[in-house]
């Protein structure tokens, strides 16, 4: 396997395997450093506290460390582009390598290639961490530490469970009222299949409100309903009345879409793309636009969010492949750092017009990514005068 490999990358052009070979030294050590950086700040320290105050085993420690380390790894690999090829490209340049293949007639265009494609091998490498793995290791890290800490966690469980449902709004005369909340679901806590401690808002037949409180809550399947046990309905009627209905079993027509919600992760970074239509499906559903968008939004940032390795390779070989750039880490730390900032700056600005329904989800995601690709379209063009 080694020998084929080595033939194939023999193919490549020599001038291809060369600037590669000049990158991968500072991509190699950037990857690390900004992976052990985000370790240290995100896990370790915190990590290092429950080891002294809780009694946590340095082994499963470890098991933290490792099942954490894709999730940093997927935020590692696009800095580490923008830095190495930054710091690479300057380094020729200073040393006047570049000015000697631009005066036998190779172009700017053509130096970056190696880097572009490059970048497009880490864009695939992101994405598939990002979408397989490490959803999957965050969910088991998460199980690991509770278990270690002597605390029980299902593979089904959650907390401040909320659904709502929107549709028709009626008066008694058969007005339309438009769209509006008919239904609000609450539950503390959802555990072994249960939700417990659970609230239902019911705003959907004009002339009154109800407001169901029970212990707990299964989804009936066969009746396709939900049972609630042990609770009450309080009845809010417009002369002011109340009326109070203590029950033990008691069914209510909702759809099963608390309990879909309840399965899902809490934070739409830790969903794969099937999760994140899953859950955008549900909130179509229940007639939850706001949260419908933000689902949407999250699934165009799965593609675009890997992009910035493509972006930053573009935006760091383009400013170093100008003539007479510095180089130096101090140097290209530094404008890594800000170009950073401002290339997550605008997308997380993007997003936030997306979540708000201000530009359409596509728009919102992508939007970002050719402005920036634009924005290293202009540096390669000043690089190559």
């Amino acid at each position: 396997m080694s020998n084929v490999l080595q033939k194939q990358f023999r193919r490549i052009p020599l001038l291809d395997r060369w600037l590669i070979g000049e990158i991968m030294g500072p991509l190699l050590f950037a990857i690390a450093a900004f992976t052990v950086f985000g370790l240290a700040g995100g896990v370790l320290f915190e990590l290092v506290r429950r080891i002294v105050e809780s009694g946590l085993s340095p082994w499963v420690a470890l098991q933290m460390v490792a099942l954490k380390l894709p999730s940093f790894l997927v935020i590692a690999l696009p800095m580490a582009t923008l830095l190495a090829t930054l710091l690479a490209y300057s380094r020729l340049s200073a040393n006047s390598e570049l000015t000697a293949l631009r005066s036998v007639g190779v172009s700017t265009t053509r130096l970056i290639i190696p880097a572009m494609a490059l970048a497009l091998t880490l864009t695939v490498l992101t994405f598939v961490l990002n979408d397989w793995i490490v959803p999957q290791s965050n969910r088991t890290a998460e199980v690991t530490l509770q278990r270690a800490l002597g605390r029980s966690l299902a593979t089904e469980k959650g907390k401040d469970i909320i659904y709502s449902r929107f549709g028709r709004m009626m008066t008694r005369e058969g007005t339309d009222l438009g769209r509006g909340l008919q239904q609000l679901f609450y539950s503390r806590r959802f555990d072994k299949g249960e939700m417990v401690d659970v609230t239902v808002l019911d705003f959907s037949r004009s002339g009154f409100r109800q407001m169901l409180v029970a212990d707990r809550a299964i989804w009936n399947e066969p009746e396709a309903k939900w049972e609630f046990l042990d609770g009450q309905i309080l009845t809010l009627n417009t002369n002011g009345s109340t009326t109070r209905v203590d029950f033990d079993r008691y069914l209510y027509p909702l759809s099963s879409g608390p309990l879909k919600v309840a399965k899902l992760p809490s934070d739409a970074n830790n969903m794969t793309i099937g999760q994140v239509y899953e859950a955008q499906r549900l909130y179509i559903e229940a007639g939850n636009t706001k949260e419908a968008r933000r689902m949407a939004v999250r699934i165009q940032e799965k593609f675009t969010f890997p992009m910035s390795c493509l972006i930053f390779a573009l935006i760091g070989s383009s400013l170093g492949a100008r003539p007479g750039a510095k180089k130096g880490w101090g140097w290209g730390f530094g404008i890594s750092i800000l170009l950073i900032f401002a290339t997550y700056l605008l997308s997380f600005s993007f997003s936030s017009l997306g979540v708000k329904g201000i530009l359409p989800p596509i728009a919102a995601a992508w939007l970002p990514v050719l402005i920036s690709l634009s924005a290293g379209g202009l540096l390669l063009k000043q690089a190559s005068r």
